[in-house]
């Protein structure tokens, strides 16, 4: 059965549902849908999903799905995204769910307050801007230990944190001060295809 999936180009979180769907080979219907002109609020989006947020996926049967994270969890399963080994499996975990407290906030934030509201990266909210570097720092350090966040393979991990690590230069972020990070994207984008 074809999936639907709800997403705005622009936004990475959508991009990670779309790239682990393309790198599985799972057929999908892209509907574009965008947050900045109000295209989530609509009675027929909300009444999909009521948070109002892309992406969303919705299967063959009708069934809605929404969270990034939680698509791709789904989609990968039983797929070699997801480690095997209990232990590692659990650390793809640990960084799913630090990219949603601890990155996102800070470099998606970021991002979308400079490249789509115009703002002067220079005029950032100073805690805004500590807490991106300092997720940034903290993947360097990860990524001078092992190619990928857990271990020597792709995971779901990668997924979620390269999507707006990559662009985090439009943020303000100068990637230049973290050369393992970049070598991490271009390895992250060549194993899915991504340019």
């Amino acid at each position: 059965m074809t999936l639907r999936v709800y997403g705005d180009s622009i936004s990475g979180n959508c991009l990670k549902v779309k790239w682990v769907a393309q790198h599985l080979g799972r057929p999908f219907d892209w509907t574009e849908t965008s947050v900045l002109t109000a295209e989530t609020r609509t009675p027929e989006f909300l009444a999909l999903n009521p948070a109002g947020q892309v992406p969303l996926v919705v299967f063959g049967d009708g069934r809605p799905l929404a969270q990034s994270n939680a698509i791709m969890l789904h989609l990968a399963e039983g797929s070699e995204l997801i480690p095997a080994d209990a232990y590692d499996r659990a650390r793809m975990y640990e960084w799913l769910f630090w990219e949603q407290y601890s990155h996102e906030p800070y470099i998606a934030v970021a991002r979308f307050q400079v490249l789509y509201l115009g703002k002067p990266a220079e005029t950032l909210e100073p805690k805004l801007v500590e807490r991106g570097n300092a997720a940034l720092a903290r993947l360097e350090t990860q990524a001078q230990q092992s190619p990928f966040l857990v271990g020597d393979r792709l995971t779901l991990a990668d997924v979620a944190l390269v999507a707006y690590t990559r662009v985090a230069h439009e943020g303000g972020f100068d990637l230049a001060l973290y050369p393992a990070v970049k070598a991490w994207v271009g390895r992250v984008e060549a194993a899915l295809g991504v340019v």
